[in-house]
């Protein structure tokens, strides 16, 4: 399978390294969710676990709430609300989202706050490896003492901090030696939640959470790491320059993979611009399967935006399919499925070439439609309808997700309903 790799910038095989492959993606800051780009990112994932489990591979999946961070922080003040509560009600949200979207669980849905004193080890041992320095009860990392800083994204100076002001980052924080340097821990703020650690009461940065969580759970080295494209920088750029000083093992991730942006109404579909389009309300009039298949026709390397034309085209794809599946069944000479099951893997072995998998699906559904008027056995290509479509998370004739869905999003809602 090749696959792009955001680092070296170049399609490369992705093979294992063991028996199994562990992939981490960034999950979701719990408020105003879950939109169609959340829902474009997290079916792009879903559909690389679910071919690689097609191929036979094991798969250790991690997604993560970031659930204390400024923005939540922001909201929480501003609806008057706890800020772990307004959490806990848009975590839920998003899983019950994903939960009919037959999107798989990750095997583990870590919250940042759970991981508050393996945070504070790691930012220790970056301060040992002289990467870190500790300034007014904060600990930043000095991007001057780790001369690969910028290696994934390749910007220059004045570009990663024209990004970073935009993406949070504090220029003029007088205990900065660079505007550049980011936060590891942040001294607590009036009326803000905190923890104790060696350098004074405060939280965590975004950046560390996730370069935490994601080498406790999964190892020094990942093989596949995913986020949206807006992440790359500065966010996954700060997660390599803060685990390779303290690991040593160059790559931490043997292989970045970046979501494209959805767009609607000429714009980033962002909270900030107002313009999100929420799955759930998408849902009301479209199936599942009609979802599953409008993500899926655009290239998760390629900015696309929303188009109502294009959802109905998904929709009729999708009775099409499932027409397909339920037709009757003959008792002459066998349709082989083999072709298509061919054709189907030369697709998504090309980068995840998606849009062309399900126009082979499509075509494979009018070959089967044909074959049923014509009397033929059709068991072998029904079956391979489903396993194909199954990369896809569609349920076809089944009512509602399935039971490995439902179970595991109902171990992980669990956790946060009990808090």
């Amino acid at each position: 399978m090749q696959l792009y790799n955001k680092m070296t910038q170049e399609l490369e095989a992705l093979k294992p390294e063991n028996d199994h492959f562990t992939i981490y993606t960034c999950g979701i800051t719990p408020y105003d969710t879950t939109h169609l780009g959340h829902a474009f990112t997290y079916a792009c994932t879903d559909v690389i676990i679910r071919y690689l489990e097609y191929l036979g591979h094991r798969v250790i999946y991690v997604q993560n709430v970031t659930d204390i961070d400024d923005d939540i922080l922001r909201r929480g003040q501003s609806v008057g609300k706890d800020w772990r509560a307004l959490g806990n009600q848009w975590t839920a949200h998003f899983i019950q989202d994903m939960m009919h979207l037959n999107v798989l669980p990750p095997t583990y849905f870590p919250r940042a706050t759970n991981f508050i004193t393996e945070i504070q080890d790691w930012v220790s041992k970056l301060l040992d490896a002289g990467v870190a320095y500790e300034a007014g009860g904060n600990v930043y990392f000095h991007i001057d003492s780790y001369p690969e800083f910028g290696k994934l994204n390749r910007l220059s100076r004045s570009e990663m901090l024209a990004i970073a002001n935009e993406r949070g980052n504090r220029p003029d924080d007088p205990y900065k030696r660079d505007p550049l340097d980011f936060v590891l821990w942040q001294a607590q703020a009036p009326g803000e939640p905190a923890w104790d650690s060696p350098w004074g009461p405060g939280r965590p940065g975004w950046h560390i959470e996730c370069s935490t969580m994601a080498t406790q759970l999964l190892g020094e080295v990942i093989d596949i790491h995913i986020g949206g494209s807006d992440l790359a920088f500065p966010h996954h750029e700060c997660e390599i320059a803060q685990v390779e000083p303290v690991t040593g093992k160059i790559p931490c991730v043997r292989f970045w993979m970046h979501i494209a942006m959805v767009h609607h109404e000429g714009e980033k579909m962002s909270k900030s611009l107002g313009n999100l389009i929420m799955v759930r309300d998408l849902l009301e009039t479209w199936s599942a399967d009609a979802l599953r298949l409008y993500l899926g026709c655009h290239h998760y390397r390629e900015i696309w935006s929303h188009e109502i034309e294009v959802l109905e085209r998904s929709e009729q794809l999708a009775q099409k399919l499932k027409s397909a599946f339920v037709a009757s069944n003959g008792q002459g000479s066998p349709l082989d499925p083999s072709h298509t099951l061919q054709a189907f893997q030369r697709c998504m072995e090309a980068d995840l070439d998606t849009p062309s998998a399900l126009a082979v699906l499509e075509e494979f559904a009018l070959e089967i439609q044909k074959a049923s008027s014509a009397g033929k056995e059709l068991g072998a290509a029904q079956d391979a309808l489903r396993t194909m479509g199954k990369v896809f998370g569609l349920q076809l004739d089944k009512s509602s997700s399935e039971e490995r869905v439902q179970s595991g999003w109902k171990g992980h809602l669990k956790d946060f309903e009990d808090r």
